[in-house]
């Protein structure tokens, strides 16, 4: 029988789940395909699945009909069978087709799902507020919508029963044909509420970056320990467990740094491997708090001896987004852990070694972002002649913090204000 475990206040059958895998040998490796399976795993556990097995293969290309192979589906089956498995969980992306022709070759009642079905489950569970449900659900009706596929008779045209056609010929719609446009409308109903909630995101931001408080934007792997450090240092009081995604929705609050000047840290969703498309879709508008900072904070696990991959992951994620050329300081966390190496970034990159579980550590990270704020931002000031009113205005919009405006008689505008690098560059013809 399957066995219980908690959630909340529920208890929840616990799936008996199968992870499938597949290397090439070139592009992946077996030590590889194990790693990805790890991963695999940790996001079964975060669903609510335990392990039963692991079966992995070694195939140039995968099958197009079952995409293992007709010989390893039959022991694919029959494991199942044995173990009492009743999911399997397949490491890549498969296409409709793929999922049914496994599905027929596995014994019945065990149910066939991919990586981003497996993701976009756990997102479900753990979206909190409207905008993260909505999210959610538009990523899970985009990926569902070219998968939606009929299943015999379930689909036929209306009031087409038994083998007499009689009654039943003509235009009438099929059960398909209605569930795919209710899919479609309601995607166009999401995207709509969507759109409306972004345009209070943005207000919103533009209000931050109005009053001239340097914003830092905190990402990184999943499971880093962002929520952690987050509430290590403002009591946020967000949810930080040692699952992948305990969080989903951004969080942002004010701290003081030791100076006294204010800055805004921002929590934002942990970043993936192979995390699927649907979700970077649905998820941009949160995802862009990240480009919009004025500092990269990236949190890494230094005790995972897959640090290295976990940052090129983040890294690649932001330029994505937009987010490349900003300052970043790189945080290696968790180095209360025992861990048999020193991570390290390269040479030219800021990084300090913290635990945001003990506080270890924190007093050279509190430093590394004193030294980066007073980079990022420092007092100018801008001499605009009559005829550069529009770069006056650009210095407005850059949410420049303004100490003092000066109209002088022939119509220039003398400005002092605290500015970004960036915008310091833009206007550097007009600086005194």
């Amino acid at each position: 029988m399957p066995e219980k475990y908690e959630n909340g206040n529920e208890a929840e059958e616990t799936r008996r789940c199968a992870l499938v895998g597949v290397y090439d040998g070139q592009n992946v490796t077996e030590d590889e395909c194990e790693r990805l399976a790890d991963e695999l795993e940790c996001l079964a556990f975060t669903a609510g699945a335990v392990v039963i097995f692991r079966l992995t293969q070694q195939r140039t290309s995968p099958d197009n009909r079952t995409y293992i192979g007709k010989g390893k589906l039959t022991e694919l089956s029959s494991l199942c069978e044995q173990n009492e498995v009743d999911l399997v969980i397949f490491d890549d992306e498969l296409s409709p087709s793929q999922i049914k022709n496994i599905e027929d070759g596995l014994p019945d009642g065990v149910d066939v799902i991919d990586r981003s079905m497996l993701i976009l489950d756990i997102f479900a569970r753990h979206a909190v507020t409207g905008e993260g449900k909505l999210q959610v659900e538009l990523a899970q009706l985009r990926y569902s919508a070219p998968r939606l596929v009929g299943h015999g008779g379930e689909m036929s045209r209306q009031g087409a029963t038994g083998g007499n056609p009689i009654g039943t010929r003509g235009p009438g719609e099929t059960k398909l044909e209605r569930d795919r446009r209710r899919m479609r409308a309601r995607i166009a109903s999401l995207e709509a509420e969507l759109r409306e909630l972004e345009k209070n995101r943005r207000t919103m931001r533009a209000a931050r970056e109005r009053s001239g408080t340097v914003r830092v934007s905190i990402v990184g792997y999943t499971n880093a320990g962002k929520s952690t450090l987050l509430n290590l240092l403002t009591d946020a009081g967000i949810l930080a467990e040692d699952k992948l995604f305990a969080t989903l929705d951004p969080t942002t609050r004010k701290y003081r740094l030791p100076s006294g000047a204010e800055i805004l840290l921002t929590d934002t969703v942990g970043f993936i491997r192979k995390l699927p498309h649907h979700l970077v879709s649905a998820f941009r508008s949160t995802l862009e708090e990240a480009a919009s900072a004025d500092i990269i904070l990236i949190i890494v696990d230094a005790s995972d001896p897959e640090y290295a991959e976990h940052i090129a992951v983040t890294e690649d994620i932001l330029i994505s987004l937009g987010a490349e050329g900003k300052p970043v300081i790189y945080a290696f966390n968790k180095c209360d852990l025992p861990a048999s190496f020193i991570p390290r970034v390269g040479a030219g990159k800021r990084s300090v070694y913290i635990s945001a579980k003990t506080g270890r550590g924190v007093d050279e990270l509190l430093s590394a972002l004193e030294t980066t704020v007073r980079a990022a931002r420092r007092v100018t000031t801008f001499l605009f002649p009559p005829s550069a009113s529009s770069e006056l205005s650009r210095l407005y919009r850059a949410g420049a913090e303004v100490v003092s405006t000066e109209y002088l008689p022939d119509g220039s505008v003398r400005v002092t204000a605290t500015v970004d690098e960036a915008t310091r560059g833009q206007l550097s013809d007009f600086a005194v």
